[in-house]
């Protein structure tokens, strides 16, 4: 895989201080439809997790005895869950557990948990690195997925943006060896800095055979409604795929 780099203007900027603890998530005014509602009361129980700082996920206890060998994908932010349905409706032989404190976000993907019949999805509403500092054991997880996070446009915002290296490093704790990161974008400043940020991780190698260092998207992620309408429009979608190495 080629090792690309980027212009200085694409680096974290260095006039911002970061705070030391990233919130994953921004609590966002919503309104929770009748049919949300009922999902999230009558599906909540089997399928939303509840978060327990002691209590490290047992896979086989999750998913089943019988799927404890099985690749386990964690989704930071699915927002209304069409994408989470989608892969996990198509790779039915992985788990997948998904991260979203969006109540509307979560009724709606139990919605389509329902919808689609699937049982390889479980759901945990909480702060993603809680999650992953707590309740996910090292060297478990086979993907993580980081699809369309905040980019925090203005650049006293920088500051808040998800993916930077404190984060990286946990989810690289959290891989197996040959395990991935798959993010994706459509704010090009954000992209450079999502590469700049991963190319500096140790144990991560890019997936790209592009100059830019980008990949292609793959099958496995569905084009969203909302990215149709971009592209539409002409705006870009920028794909970043890593690998875990010993």
């Amino acid at each position: 895989m080629q090792d690309t780099s980027l212009p200085p203007e694409s680096a974290p900027p260095t006039d911002v201080a970061f705070p030391k603890r990233i919130k994953t998530f921004v609590t966002r005014a919503g309104r929770t439809t009748s049919g949300q509602t009922r999902a999230l009361q009558v599906l909540g129980p089997q399928f939303v997790l509840p978060y327990q700082a002691d209590k490290p996920f047992d896979w086989a206890q999750l998913y089943g005895s019988e799927r404890t060998q099985l690749p386990v994908i964690f989704e930071i932010g699915f927002g209304m869950g069409d994408a989470s349905a989608q892969i996990a409706r198509q790779q039915p032989m992985s788990n997948y557990l998904g991260c979203e404190v969006h109540e509307p976000g979560v009724g709606a993907l139990l919605k389509k948990i329902e919808e689609f019949d699937l049982s390889n999805i479980r759901i945990i509403s909480h702060d993603a690195v809680e999650v992953l500092e707590n309740m996910i054991p090292n060297n478990s997880l086979t993907g993580v997925h980081i699809f369309f996070p905040d980019p925090w446009h203005k650049a006293r915002h920088h500051k808040r943006r998800l993916i930077q290296p404190p984060l990286v490093q946990l989810l690289v704790s959290k891989l197996k060896t040959g395990g991935y990161i798959h993010c994706a974008t459509d704010w090009e400043p954000y992209s450079k800095q999502i590469l700049t940020t991963l190319q500096s991780t140790s144990k991560l190698v890019n997936q790209s055979d592009q100059v830019n260092g980008f990949s292609a998207r793959p099958n496995y992620r569905p084009v969203t409604k909302f990215e149709r309408r971009g592209l539409k429009l002409g705006h870009g979608v920028w794909d970043l795929i890593f690998k875990k190495i010993d």
